[in-house]
């Protein structure tokens, strides 16, 4: 890798851990028994890691790709320097009537409540993001940096055709509340270098869009706990999918399992030795990872920094830069996701999108607060650009 690929890092806003709109949104008990997360509580500290075994986290996802210095346009693969996984979380669809209500900004109406009712008892209900209707700037996201500049392909085998699954890096380069500092770091870039003066960097295409949740499996022991990431498109839709797509890795639906490396553990290649690990607060080096002063009660692996990697046991795991996380391609495919999210979540992010797909590319680009005119929009359907 060129050292002008990896110069000039993103910039994105420091944002340490907070509630997610999910937890100011909808509290537990309002919640019927089949969507209350089970969870399993560690106090450390008199702090608590909380393993959630369900829907975690659920909003909208989009695909990245920026070409390399220089290159006006990409043609394949190998003229990208970086691809880019973009999350911007939601809280649930069921819970929008229930939060207006609450507050006063919406009077109760008895065929609304009725109808929000039902929502809630759906299968896979806590997987749909709720809509963004008001399309503000104000929006928690996190652009997330894919070591292989492509998807783990459920489809192909390991490393050296082994039956092991592809599993690829990736590192959470930005954390923002601000989508204007989204639109800026992912915008056509002009900066001076010593050697070779004024350099040019076209702006990021986006490739695709859609909807996605994060669900934890149930276990019994921490040792088999899952996070699966499982993901349906919306755009482009499955006729327009086209080499872009495919050679990046993305299916009009898949998932892969995810896990989050250690900052304390040891370097597994030159890339993490040069990058600068997350900072984690002792509550979650402690709860999530086993390690930390006073943790011995709450220990776990066989090293002194306790697990080198853990499950996604919270969202939080995602704020903050420099995380560093490894994707396991798992199944492809609605049936796939479904089978990989379960309850019901594969399909109803699969009906979701279906009805997402008839909003314009605009209404996209809208959504995430940037100027249409200002990023190509051919790699939606499916050409290099």
């Amino acid at each position: 890798m060129r050292a002008e690929d990896t110069k000039e890092p993103e910039p994105g806003e420091k944002r340490e851990a907070s509630k997610t709109e999910e937890d100011v949104d909808t509290k537990p008990e309002e919640l019927p028994p089949s969507k209350r997360s089970k969870i399993d509580t560690v106090t450390t500290h008199g702090k608590e890691s909380v393993y959630k075994a369900g829907t975690i986290e659920r909003g909208h996802i989009y695909f990245f790709y920026r070409p390399r210095v220089e290159l006006e346009e990409a043609e394949s693969i190998e003229d990208i320097k970086n691809f880019y996984m973009l999350l911007v979380p939601r809280p649930p669809e069921f819970s929008v009537f229930q939060s207006s209500a609450q507050i006063g900004t919406e009077k109760p109406d008895p065929t609304k409540s009725e109808e929000s009712e039902m929502k809630v008892l759906a299968r896979g209900a806590d997987a749909i993001p709720a809509p963004d209707i008001g399309h503000s700037k104000k929006k928690h996201y996190r652009l997330i940096t894919v070591g292989k500049k492509k998807l783990p392909d459920p489809e192909s085998p390991g490393r050296g055709g082994s039956r092991r699954k592809e599993m690829f890096w990736a590192s959470v380069t930005a954390v923002g509340d601000d989508l204007d500092s989204l639109e800026k770091g992912l915008g056509e870039k002009m900066y001076e270098t010593k050697t070779r003066g004024t350099r040019h960097q076209e702006p990021a295409r986006l490739v695709a869009r859609g909807g996605y949740a994060i669900v934890n499996s149930e276990a019994e022991v921490p040792s088999e706990r899952e996070s699966h990431l499982g993901y349906h498109i919306s755009h482009p839709g499955p006729k327009e999918m086209g080499d872009v797509q495919s050679s990046l890795g993305i299916y009009s639906a898949s998932s892969f399992i995810l896990q989050v490396k250690n900052p304390l553990a040891p370097a597994t290649g030159p890339q993490q030795v040069h990058s600068k690990s997350a900072d984690y607060p002792d509550w979650i080096m402690q709860g999530v990872f086993g390690v930390g002063e006073g943790s011995a009660e709450h220990s776990r692996g066989r090293e002194s920094y306790g697990l080198r990697f853990a499950s996604c046991e919270t969202p939080e795991l995602l704020d903050y830069e420099g995380a560093q996380l490894l994707l396991i391609a798992a199944r492809e495919g609605e049936e796939g996701l479904e089978k990989s999210l379960g309850e019901g979540r594969g399909a109803a992010l699969a009906e979701l999108e279906e009805k997402e797909a008839k909003e314009s590319v605009k209404q996209v680009f809208d959504e995430l607060g940037m100027d249409l005119d200002e990023f190509p929009v051919e790699s939606l359907e499916g050409s290099w650009i």
